[in-house]
C-alpha cells in the first residue's frame, strides 16, 4: 500500500480515544480466546471520516498491542499513521465493509473457536435455542461461498455485499465478522455471539435434539433486549476497567 506523508487533520488528537478502545478490544479478544495467532483483525473508522480507520498492524501478537501500534490507513490503502503494515486481506476485507455497511464503524473479524466451528459445517446456522442465541435473532447473514484469502476488491465487495445490513456475517469454512457503530456495541455482539455459539455446539455435542424456540417468543424476546441496551456501555467499560488494572501498557 501507498505511504504518502501527510499532515493531521483537524480533530487529529481524538483519535487517542478511539486507539484506546480498539486496542482494548484486541487485548481483550486475547483474554476470550477470540484470536489467532498474528492472524485476524479488528478496525474503527474515525467517527466522522468514513475515509479513515484504524487497524492492527501485521506481524505483532494481540497480547502486545498498544494504542500507539494501531495503523491509520485510508480507503486507498494508503497509510497515514503508524509504523507497521496492513495485511492484505485485513484491507480488503475491512475497507470495504466499512464503506458499504450503515453501521460500519468498527468491523471485528475473528476465527473464534466456536463461532468458527459452525461455519464447518454444512448447516452454520446458529439456532435460536437460547438467551444469548435471540440476542442476535434477525441480525445475521450467512455467506455459503468461501472465496479463499481476501485479495482484492472484487472479494471485498462480494463479502460485504453478503453482509447486506445486517451485523454479523458468518463466513463458510473462514469464521465470522461483527460491525457495529462502536467498539463497545461490535465487542458486546462478538462476546455474546461466542457464547451462543459455544453453548449449541455443546448441546449438539449430546446427540440429543435441540429446543428451538418459536419464532415470536424469539421476536419479543429481542424487543426485550435492545430496550436494555445500556447495559452495552456498561459491559465495554467493566471490562476495560479489569485491563487499566492488569494490562495498563494497552493505553500508550
Amino acid at each position: 500500500m501507498a505511504t504518502p506523508t501527510t499532515r493531521p487533520r483537524a480533530g487529529h488528537n481524538r483519535l487517542q480515544e478511539y486507539r484506546m478502545d480498539l486496542a482494548a478490544a484486541i487485548r481483550l479478544a486475547v483474554r476470550f480466546g477470540y484470536h489467532e495467532g498474528i492472524c485476524n483483525h479488528f478496525s474503527l473508522m474515525v467517527p466522522g471520516d468514513e475515509h479513515r480507520f484504524l487497524v492492527n498492524p501485521y506481524g505483532l501478537h494481540w497480547s502486545e498491542i498498544r494504542a500507539s501500534d494501531l495503523v491509520l490507513v485510508n480507503e486507498r490503502g494508503e497509510k497515514l499513521e503508524g509504523d507497521g503494515e496492513v495485511e492484505e486481506s485485513a484491507f480488503w476485507i475491512h475497507s470495504r465493509i466499512h464503506i458499504a455497511h450503515p453501521a460500519g464503524a468498527a468491523v471485528l473479524h475473528s476465527h473464534m473457536p466456536y463461532a468458527t466451528a459452525l461455519t464447518w459445517l454444512e448447516d452454520m446456522t446458529l439456532e435460536m435455542a437460547g438467551q444469548n442465541a435471540i440476542f442476535f435473532h434477525g441480525r445475521i447473514a450467512y455467506d455459503p461461498v468461501y472465496g479463499g484469502l481476501v485479495k482484492g476488491v472484487e472479494e471485498g465487495d462480494r463479502i460485504a455485499g453478503a453482509m447486506g445490513d445486517k451485523r454479523v456475517l458468518f463466513m463458510a469454512n473462514h469464521g465470522v465478522t461483527v460491525v457495529g457503530p462502536t467498539i463497545a456495541e461490535a465487542f458486546n455482539d462478538l462476546y455474546y455471539l461466542e457464547r451462543a455459539c459455544q453453548t449449541q455446539v455443546l448441546a449438539m455435542s449430546t446427540g440429543r435434539k435441540l429446543r428451538v424456540l418459536p419464532a415470536e417468543a424469539a421476536s419479543e424476546t429481542r424487543r426485550q433486549m435492545a430496550a436494555d441496551a445500556y447495559q452495552i456501555d456498561l459491559h465495554f467499560a467493566a471490562l476495560k476497567r479489569r485491563l487499566d488494572a492488569e494490562e495498563p501498557d494497552y493505553r500508550d
